[in-house]
């Protein structure tokens, strides 16, 4: 096992979490006065760090959780849910400022919408974070990097993090301010393992061709991974890159199919596992996120995530 066997967490999250309505099976939204039904109507918990979280916990990892919630219903409801799975809650922030955050996801048959109230996600202060937690991790895992707006803070948590003894792992996420701030190839060479997706590699890297964004990452960090939906996901090592094909399934969701494959993804790791079957498991959890509706619904053990990769190897 990579790190100490006495540490009390094997990963501490820090980031957001929220509510996810999943709308399923609207076709168009209503017009002024007007209203249209839906097929169902399911809720989950949301949000990449918590969805990161909950996937770890149910591989078997103990897990700490550094965030805000409302203290309202949907912030009980969401511990409730952590505490089902033996994650550590009290390092979570309650806040009576703002209520839980809500996204609502429309799934029509063509596409999926949101509808978002960010609510106790925008109170995270990196500069806030009882670090209490980071003392008894092998391990931490950091969401929530916003480019400009949040930059130095995100790189005086980092060297704080690295300087306690723990390995990082960082998603950057999707940049809604559409400046891709350059300042994050600074950021990658301070987290051991880098998430991203292949749009966010173009954008960050501006380029068209997947071997120059990997060339040009690759200046910035020792260890990256680039996730390619059904296609599967590339992980760079010092230079080296590895691929593996990804699992062709039956896809109805794809939301938090992302923060599956980074659980699966840094399980491996975390056990010691080569980069091959790291991707292994990151592709497995990812696949089976996209088989059901909500980011947290399709999670699997560490017997299912086995069976699974077992019945996709012998088909």
């Amino acid at each position: 096992m990579r790190g100490s066997l006495l540490k009390k967490y094997d990963a501490v999250v820090i980031g957001d979490a929220n509510i996810d309505l999943v709308v399923v099976g609207c076709h168009e939204l209503p017009a002024p006065g007007e209203e249209v039904f839906a097929d169902q109507m399911q809720v989950h918990v949301g949000g990449g760090a918590a969805l990161f979280t909950l996937s770890l916990a149910k591989l078997g990892l103990k897990l700490a959780f550094n965030g805000v919630l409302g203290k309202d219903g949907d912030g009980r409801y969401i511990l409730d849910e952590f505490h089902k799975h033996g994650v550590d809650t009290q390092y979570i922030r309650l806040s009576e400022r703002n209520r839980t955050g809500i996204s609502i996801a429309l799934n029509s048959d063509k596409d999926r919408s949101f509808i978002t109230y960010r609510g106790t996600n925008q109170e995270l202060d990196l500069r806030q974070l009882d670090l209490r937690s980071v003392e008894l991790a092998r391990h931490v895992h950091l969401t929530g990097y916003r480019g400009r707006s949040n930059h130095d803070d995100y790189m005086q948590m980092a060297a704080k993090l690295k300087a306690m003894g723990a390995t990082l792992s960082c998603d950057v996420g999707w940049d809604d301010t559409g400046e891709w701030h350059e300042g994050i190839y600074e950021l990658m060479k301070t987290i051991d393992i880098f998430f991203m997706n292949e749009a966010e590699a173009k954008h960050y890297t501006r380029c068209a061709r997947e071997a120059d964004s990997i060339a040009k990452l690759s200046k910035h960090s020792s260890h990256f991974v680039i996730k390619m939906s059904s296609k599967g996901a590339i992980a760079c090592i010092d230079g080296q890159v590895t691929r593996r094909a990804g699992f062709q399934v039956n896809s109805v969701d794809t939301t938090g199919a992302g923060d599956a494959f980074n659980a699966g993804y840094m399980f491996g790791y975390l056990a010691g596992k080569p980069v091959e079957d790291c991707l292994l498991y990151g592709n497995a959890c990812g696949a089976s996120s996209v088989m059901n509706y909500g980011g947290s619904t399709g999670i699997m053990t560490i017997d299912t995530l086995e069976q699974f990769i077992a019945a996709a190897s012998a088909g």
